[in-house]
């Protein structure tokens, strides 16, 4: 046992201090994230579920060092202490299309009603959901012309990576990370020297980079060939086709070396035309200028834009999300959707030895 309080605080520990207030008093939910551009984007979510009675809070998963991460979160800090009133939210990462077969995601992420999770690999993914990628734009540049299709352009990023992601779901699966690592995965479907008018040539450069790495690996590992098929209907079960593969590849490459080589150019080119606007619709020098500057003034950075993006949620992957905070608030609420089907009594898991049920 810690020798600080705060070493000690679990899910029943929250629990009493919610039984010390008033009954008027809303009861509430402790959710830690990873670190502090999580904070923000549960935040959205988890405020739609509040209600009269019910509220949470988002906080960084310690006060006395800057350790971050999934595995740091659930592992180090919080294990078998959530509970009712004490939860974590996380990256899914690759975790969730491992599906159990490593001893972190069967004990700490997959079987734990009290951890919610992205599905997608990251925050970033959802940030990076490509239909809401035009009024990224149009946030960023107040301009809402629109020249490129994010849409189609990960949609057919998608359709290259998609056989080498299933290489790389397969490796780790059988714990052979070392032999295909995501960093290796990430170098070989980035793209370089976007060209937004001709997106088909950067892509193209890359399905050959990918297409000559399908084959070393075709013939270096052989044995794989009969499995891949199968992996590739599992994954279908979990949300995961050829069209959008991106949303589960690593969110900081996606975003980084996918997303911003396509936003950036097209943000310029709207903010350079409504600056050309601006200069051939002012009457003289001094409305032309005023006119600019406070354009200039209006907009946003991009990156500052796609960090607070939140139209992600008409994708499958939040819906699943939202299915899972319900299923949570009916085993905190005590509703019987939460209850055991054996006995009718709530199921209290993950809590430390010798604790009682909170209830």
């Amino acid at each position: 046992m810690g020798s600080r309080l705060t070493d000690n605080l679990n899910s029943l520990y929250f629990s009493a201090a919610n039984k010390l207030k008033s009954n008027k008093k809303k009861k509430k939910v402790i959710a830690y994230v990873e670190g502090y551009e999580d904070v923000f984007f549960w935040r959205d979510i988890l405020s739609e579920f509040e209600t009269d009675n019910l509220m949470f809070e988002v906080c960084l998963p310690s006060r006395s060092n800057l350790a971050r991460g999934k595995k740091s979160v659930l592992m180090n800090y919080l294990g078998d202490k959530l509970g009712k009133s004490m939860i974590a939210c996380v990256d899914a990462d690759y975790d969730w299309l491992m599906q159990g077969s490593s001893e972190f995601c069967a004990k700490y992420f997959m079987n734990n009603p009290y951890v919610i999770h992205t599905y997608v690999y990251a925050i970033e993914n959802f940030q990076c959901y490509a239909p809401s990628l035009h009024n990224v734009c149009v946030m960023a540049t107040l301009n809402d012309r629109e020249y490129f299709s994010f849409e189609d352009y990960l949609k057919a990023y998608s359709h290259i990576i998609y056989d080498l992601f299933l290489w790389s779901i397969w490796f780790h699966r059988q714990k052979r990370g070392n032999d295909f690592s995501i960093t290796t995965f990430n170098n070989i479907v980035t793209i370089n020297n976007l060209n937004t008018f001709h997106p088909e040539v950067a892509l193209e450069k890359m399905r050959r980079k990918v297409n000559h790495e399908l084959n070393i690996l075709q013939r270096k590992y052989p044995e794989a060939k009969s499995h891949l098929v199968g992996l590739s209907n599992e994954l279908y079960k979990l949300g995961v086709n050829p069209d959008n593969t991106y949303l589960f590849v690593n969110g900081h490459h996606l975003m980084g070396n996918v997303v911003m080589q396509a936003l950036t150019p097209i943000c310029n080119i709207l903010r350079r035309q409504r600056e050309t606007e601006i200069k051939r619709l002012a009457v003289h020098r001094t409305q032309m200028n005023n006119e600019l500057s406070s354009y200039d003034h209006s907009q946003i950075p991009i990156e500052q834009i796609i960090r607070r993006n939140t139209e992600y949620k008409a994708s499958p992957q939040y819906k699943q999300i939202e299915n899972d905070i319900n299923r949570l608030i009916a085993r905190i609420t005590g509703s019987p959707t939460a209850m055991d089907e054996g006995n009718g009594e709530e199921k209290d898991l993950n809590l430390a030895d010798g604790e009682r049920s909170e209830e």
